[in-house]
């Protein structure tokens, strides 16, 4: 069964991206679509130094994915899920991150339209701006 998932949470987060990064050697901008007790998250990542090999490396850019269930325990959003490939099925190798994705945040802010997510193992915060609304519809698991 689907739950209702954090009220506050619900709908389509996109990181602002103007964020300083003259300076940054690398940077992931976040979009996460939250809808009941589901997160799918979309991860924008920039790297001017190679840490990859060159065939996944390209020109620094490049996008990776993550479908999840999370929960709210107080002021932290504890998620469990994979990275995927574009289309949402399990992805368990090739370049950049496979396998299980989760994180662990601290809601640093949480507004109407604007959340500040701390990832408890990543120096940056995630500040995310409300860009739709989502009502969430849990679920049966016949349904899904």
């Amino acid at each position: 069964m689907q739950t209702e998932g954090a009220a506050f949470f619900q709908g389509v987060w996109k990181q602002d991206s103007k964020v300083d990064t003259s300076q940054t050697l690398n940077y992931t901008l976040h979009d996460f679509k939250i809808t009941c007790d589901s997160m799918y998250a979309t991860f924008h990542v920039h790297n001017k130094v190679k840490t990859i090999p060159d065939s996944c490396y390209g020109d620094g850019n490049w996008t990776e994915y993550a479908k999840a269930v999370y929960v709210q325990r107080g002021d932290s959003i504890i998620v469990e899920g994979l990275y995927t490939k574009p289309n949402g099925k399990q992805k368990i190798s090739g370049c950049y991150r496979s396998g299980p994705y989760v994180p662990r945040f601290k809601i640093a802010y949480a507004g109407k339209d604007s959340i500040v997510l701390e990832n408890r193992f990543e120096a940056r915060p995630i500040i995310l701006k409300k860009v739709a609304d989502i009502t969430c519809v849990p679920k049966k698991r016949w349904e899904m």
